[in-house]
């Protein structure tokens, strides 16, 4: 459904800029600042709009590259620290219930001991399994922050000289079913934004 509204508000968002035209271009001597292109029978406009593809720039943005390549590295150092000690839990279980069978415990009150000890250790583990989860939840969220503040700036910046009116982003082609490839600014934007980061570096 929000996907659907989304599509919506830009379709009706490019209808009312291209009315905009049209009505300024019909006034005074039927002048238009726009670009116009091909022959006498049929002519284009250049709308002041633009997009940009989201998974493409975000396959080649090298600061998305390397943060995603961050995170993936901070889940599997999680992953393996988890799996490690899920292991030695799964030892000193099995351990444990092999005692039990064989009533190697000196009382039931050491077995009760004992198997208390694990209840707690497989309880640490839980927690530790969800605190890593919540970091690296919190990293992510900040990971995605930091691209979207140096997208967003950088689209200020560069839009200085470009005169946008609108510039859409378009994810899978989920926000823009149809478009013309002159209206597509992901290439120019990638290699800008990639040579921006290499400066900072």
């Amino acid at each position: 459904m929000k996907n659907i509204l989304l599509i919506l508000n830009a379709v009706l968002v490019i209808a009312v800029i291209i009315l905009f035209v049209l009505v300024l271009g019909n006034k005074g001597n039927n002048s238009f600042s726009g670009e116009f292109t091909g022959s006498d029978s049929t002519a284009s406009v250049r709308l002041p709009i633009a997009y940009v593809n989201i998974d493409s720039l975000l396959l080649n943005y090298q600061f998305a590259k390397e943060s995603n390549e961050s995170l993936m590295k901070k889940q599997e150092d999680s992953r393996l620290d988890l799996n490690v000690k899920a292991r030695q839990l799964q030892t000193e279980m099995a351990e444990f219930q092999r005692k039990l069978e064989n009533n190697a415990f000196l009382s039931r009150e050491r077995a009760e001991q004992e198997q208390n000890r694990l209840m707690r250790k497989e309880q640490d583990l839980q927690q530790l399994n969800a605190k890593l989860s919540q970091e690296l939840m919190d990293v992510q969220q900040k990971v995605s922050e930091e691209l979207r503040d140096s997208i967003n700036a950088f689209l200020k910046e560069y839009n200085k000289d470009k005169k946008y009116e609108l510039i859409l982003s378009n994810t899978s082609s989920d926000n823009i079913l149809l478009s013309n490839d002159k209206y597509d600014i992901t290439k120019e934007v990638t290699e800008a934004l990639n040579s921006r980061y290499s400066k900072k570096k």
